[in-house]
């Protein structure tokens, strides 16, 4: 079994689309914190949020260099069902790092909440001020995008 890089941009962003959670971790006095996040992909950059205040949020204002993972498929797989090291959980993952921005302006606000929701649902949703005015909405703008296969067969001309 092979791992394989995923270069197609639009691969990944299907892979990311797919997912319903993405792991965001950040760095707290130099100690790793890892939050499960709802999200919403907007070409470059990733649309998160949150209540304004907490652990998380104090984190990113002091440090907003941040790298998100999402993983998708949970299938086992080995090449000897006898050897341990030949087990392998067949997935895809992709991982972006970048940094944070705090969106403020109120009808931006609303429209990355429009995304997060269509994420989610087909249905149109509408929000009240006071929830816009008290949601916190990030957006993390993309530096460096990867993504890979594990698992995947070997290339042999038996089964290519």
């Amino acid at each position: 079994m092979r791992t394989l890089f995923i270069e197609n941009r639009e691969e990944i962003n299907k892979l990311i689309r797919t997912c319903k959670t993405c792991y965001l971790a950040m760095s707290e006095n130099d100690r790793p914190y890892v939050l499960p996040m709802n999200f919403a992909l907007d070409g470059d950059a990733v649309i998160l949020h949150s209540a304004q205040s907490g652990r998380m949020w104090e984190t990113l204002q002091k440090n907003p260099n941040v790298c998100i993972n999402w993983t998708l498929g949970e299938e086992l797989a080995w090449q000897d069902e006898r050897v341990g090291c030949s087990y392998r959980v067949k997935s895809k993952s992709a991982i972006v790092e970048g940094s944070v921005e705090i969106v403020d302006d109120y009808d931006e606000k609303v429209r990355c909440l429009e995304l997060l929701m269509a994420q989610y649902s087909d249905r149109d949703f509408k929000f009240n001020s006071p929830a816009i005015k008290n949601v916190g909405v990030m957006k993390v703008h993309i530096e460096k995008i990867s993504a890979k296969e594990f698992g995947a067969k070997p290339d042999t001309p038996w089964n290519s």
